[in-house]
């Protein structure tokens, strides 16, 4: 199945240059820069580093003016591994389709962009508790002409469709049945929303967090973002929801990530490190969500 795509990037596993954030060393493949032991878990307990991969993507997962890595994920992240031991971060900067091939090839030891967990992924990765609860918002011309409020009205529209490349967005696109020459995939969600902008798509699918941060961001592009709504694959409703990714190697270290996430959520602090980033109590996780459940609500389209 053919999909459109705006770029020309390689489909190898190349990741772009690694980048020193928030002062820590340089993270080189199979993080050899990081120094002491390369098992993250191990790291963690010496004291070291752990190492995150970003791809640009407001306010999930981002590099700040200074070159510090920052947005939610990253900031959680942060919070998690000193609470834990560790030093802090050092991070990785790729394309977001590169992210899961990075993290398998060791490049990273987790993903820390808000991920959102779909069946696919689930199969690839091993994910954290969820972090997040999100829905999916369309950008489209102001005053939505087009009058689409979810991906089933973007179907019956004929408009075309403007993802990220390798996004749960594409995914969710194709379960609702848009044919795969009416979607255009982009590297960037800067990308997304300018494709929108000069008419090269006519609507944009992306978590809405992530879209009402770049419109506004963008004041006088002419956009709007619509309300969130839940996406639908095989006939039911999915429930948005992010989390950091591990390799399915790194159990023990995910589960010792998880008894961090879990207390800062608990604890309250999590809302202080997320509501600078546009995040409400709204987007706590129900303590009772799990990851297992959110893998079995996303079947295979």
């Amino acid at each position: 199945m053919q999909i459109r795509t705006t770029t020309r990037l390689s489909r190898r596993r190349l990741l772009g240059a690694a980048a020193a954030l928030g002062g820590t060393a340089l993270a080189g493949p199979l993080l050899g820069g990081c120094g002491g032991p390369s098992d993250p878990l191990s790291r963690l307990r010496a004291g070291g580093d752990v190492v995150v991969g970003l791809s640009g993507e407001r306010p999930f997962g981002y590099t700040d003016g200074s070159g510090r890595a920052t947005g939610e994920s990253p900031e959680v992240a942060r919070a998690v591994v000193t609470d834990l031991g560790g030093s802090g971060l050092a991070a990785v900067q790729t394309k977001f389709d590169q992210l899961v091939p990075g993290l398998l090839d060791g490049r990273f030891d987790v993903i820390a962009v808000g991920l959102t967990i779909t069946a696919l992924r689930c199969q690839q990765v091993a994910f954290s508790r969820p972090d997040y609860v999100a829905g999916t918002g369309l950008v489209v011309p102001a005053g939505n002409p087009l009058g689409v409020a979810t991906l089933a009205g973007v179907r019956r529209s004929g408009a075309t469709l403007a993802v990220l490349d390798g996004s749960a967005e594409q995914e969710y696109a194709l379960a609702a049945g848009i044919r795969a020459e009416h979607i255009v995939t982009v590297d960037s969600q800067g990308a997304l929303v300018r494709e929108v902008a000069n008419g090269g798509a006519q609507v944009g699918a992306l978590t809405r967090i992530s879209l009402l941060d770049e419109v506004r961001r963008n004041a006088g592009i002419g956009l709007e973002v619509t309300a969130a709504f839940a996406p639908e694959v095989a006939g039911r409703p999915v429930v948005g929801a992010g989390a950091f990714a591990f390799r399915p190697a790194d159990g023990a270290f995910r589960d010792e990530f998880d008894r961090g996430l879990t207390a800062l959520q608990d604890s309250g602090r999590w809302l202080e490190l997320a509501a600078p980033f546009g995040f409400t109590a709204a987007n706590l996780p129900p303590r009772d969500l799990t990851v297992d459940e959110l893998c079995a609500r996303t079947p295979d389209s």
